[in-house]
């Protein structure tokens, strides 16, 4: 079934839609830490999306392998768009703050992200999508943050929402060289998420310019400033 979405048409200079800023889930807390969030691209050929990143407590999970997508993150998945799965997630308990990244990271390119969230927040999770495919998207799940200036990393493998049929038309991808907008294929998708299995070149996709390997994102984390109490550390 064809069925509008919100969806973001991608190339390498396009961000102009996209505005990055942090959401807070409450008041500002009385200690906090500063982390600045390095987002590598590793792939050939995929642009990869605004990210998402939310701080948060071990309570919050922003999805499970084999469950459903959420509404926000099948809009990630399939547009790029990491404006709804950020207010899904301020609502979800556990949460401190949501950051969105400014603009898409070309293959081979680092994007740095500052984010400030309250101290007992420890875990950071990313997510954002392969742009020239139908609903893949890169992610890490709870990596816990450094303390104390230190540093802290993890390697993010691709995903399928599961969301749309992987038609591999240029008509429902957003990312160059498609720049589509406003469409999805939901017959034929899987219903789950799972480990993405590549572009296979059945219909407007070069394998050779835009299939990848996991790991596709590295993701740095170091913790360049605190203040508060850290005795529960």
């Amino acid at each position: 079934m064809r069925s509008s979405v919100g969806r973001l048409a991608l190339g390498l200079g396009l961000a102009a839609g996209l505005a990055a800023g942090a959401l807070a889930a409450g008041p500002a807390a009385a200690a906090e830490r500063t982390y600045k969030v390095t987002i590598t691209n590793l792939t050939k050929g995929q642009v990869i999306t605004p990210p998402a990143l939310v701080v948060h407590r071990a309570g919050f999970r922003l999805f499970e392998v084999n469950g459903t997508a959420s509404d926000g993150l099948a809009v990630l998945a399939e547009s790029g768009n990491p404006g709804p799965l950020a207010e899904e997630a301020l609502l979800a308990p556990g949460v401190a703050v949501v950051e969105t990244g400014a603009g898409p990271i070309p293959p081979g390119h680092s994007a740095e992200i500052i984010v400030t969230a309250e101290r007992r927040a420890r875990l950071l999770s990313v997510a954002a999508m392969l742009a020239t495919t139908n609903d893949a998207f890169a992610a890490v799940r709870g990596l816990r943050l450094p303390r104390r200036g230190g540093q802290a990393g993890a390697r993010a493998v691709a995903y399928d929402a599961g969301s749309e049929a992987n038609n591999e038309d240029c008509d429902f991808i957003p990312g160059p060289p498609c720049n589509a907008a406003n469409a999805r294929e939901t017959a034929g998708a899987e219903g789950f998420i799972h480990i993405h299995n590549g572009v296979h070149g059945i219909a407007d996709l070069a394998p050779a310019d835009l299939d990848w390997r996991n790991p596709v994102l590295q993701v740095e984390v170091a913790e360049i400033s605190g203040r508060g109490d850290d005795d529960d550390d």
